[in-house]
């Protein structure tokens, strides 16, 4: 009797990232879209760039075409509100999921349980390198381990979800990542485990994992000195008032850690409802009006159509709108950042000077 894999119906042998990298190499475009973004985040994280980073974009791709028409206009928008905006486009591939469900476009690039994860790698990193040759800076959330690997050459923030932010897996991803991370606040709520998560980021780790010739290896990292706390609310309510805000900056504090605070407007911030992202968004826009400085970033689920929908045939499906979390439409998104830059033009500047 078989003692290994047991439980293991197949399995198949995967394209190396190196192999993918050749296949769909960085163009010098791209390459100077993901060095230059990379540092004005770091720069904003440090209080170098006055400007406030917002990571907005659909919650999760699973529309190439509708991905890029969303790009082109956040560029153009990008470049209008430059002097008081980094906008960065959320380019979530991959979605954890509480029970069952679409598991994102690398998984299941079809929406169809397929799982042909080798074309949905394809498709990723074709979209990530044509969106960085539009000059676009780009985001996502780090969940499986091993797909860094294949993409985050291409990519300039990524998050770490309230589901593993207590992860040590994770936070040992974390520590090696090529970019700046942020770390979600736990479900409930708490601040503890992303406290904790930014601590261990930022010292060296060792663990296994695959190079890019597909080999199991033993990475050795210096920590990652660019990681910060992302408020998302939590089961007991929203946690990006005012007062919320104090109680994170002086356990910031206590623990030590530079006090840099990005918020979600989504999630439970939001209460789930996407409507309600405006009314967050302009709530910190008047903090820092009135002189906060630890808030350094927002983040926005937006697409090109509010709401969402179940995943159907494709004929039966509203182009640009989400299959995983509601978001706002592109007219919203386009008043209200612009609304935000004009709410904090001038109050920025004077928190770097």
């Amino acid at each position: 009797m078989d003692l290994d894999n047991v439980n293991v119906e197949r399995h198949e042998v995967l394209i190396t990232p190196r192999q993918l990298k050749e296949a769909l190499p960085v163009s010098d475009a791209a390459r100077q879209t993901v060095q230059r973004s990379r540092e004005q985040i770091n720069q904003i994280l440090r209080g170098e760039d006055h400007r406030l980073l917002v990571v907005a974009g659909p919650c999760s791709i699973h529309d190439v075409q509708a991905a890029h028409e969303y790009a082109v206009r956040l560029k153009h928008l990008s470049d209008e509100l430059s002097d008081d905006l980094l906008l960065v486009m959320r380019t979530y591939f991959e979605k954890p999921r509480t029970a069952l469900g679409w598991k994102g476009l690398i998984n299941d690039p079809h929406l169809d349980d397929s799982f042909q994860i080798h074309e949905g790698l394809h498709i990723a990193r074709r979209l990530l390198l044509d969106l960085s040759e539009l000059g676009l800076p780009l985001a996502t959330e780090a969940l499986d381990p091993i797909t860094p690997q294949y993409l985050q050459d291409l990519i300039s923030w990524s998050a770490i979800g309230a589901r593993t932010t207590e992860s040590q897996t994770h936070r040992e991803m974390a520590s090696g990542l090529s970019c700046a991370v942020g770390f979600k606040n736990s479900t409930d709520g708490t601040l503890d485990a992303a406290l904790n998560a930014l601590k261990a980021v930022a010292s060296p780790h060792s663990f296994l994992g695959l190079n890019s010739n597909g080999a199991v290896s033993v990475y050795h990292t210096r920590g990652n000195a660019n990681a910060h706390i992302v408020l998302r609310g939590g089961i007991g309510g929203p946690n990006y008032g005012a007062e919320s805000i104090a109680v994170c900056e002086q356990a910031m504090h206590a623990a030590g850690i530079a006090a840099a605070i990005m918020v979600d407007c989504s999630h439970a911030n939001s209460s789930k409802d996407h409507n309600r992202q405006p009314l967050v968004a302009m709530d910190v826009a008047a903090q820092i009006a009135a002189g906060n400085r630890s808030i350094v970033g927002l983040m926005l689920e937006s697409h090109l159509v509010e709401g969402n929908q179940k995943i159907a045939a494709p004929a039966e499906m509203v182009y640009g709108q989400s299959v995983t979390d509601a978001c706002i439409g592109w007219e919203q998104t386009e008043s209200l950042l612009r609304d935000l830059a004009g709410s904090v033009a001038g109050h920025l500047v004077r928190r770097v000077a």
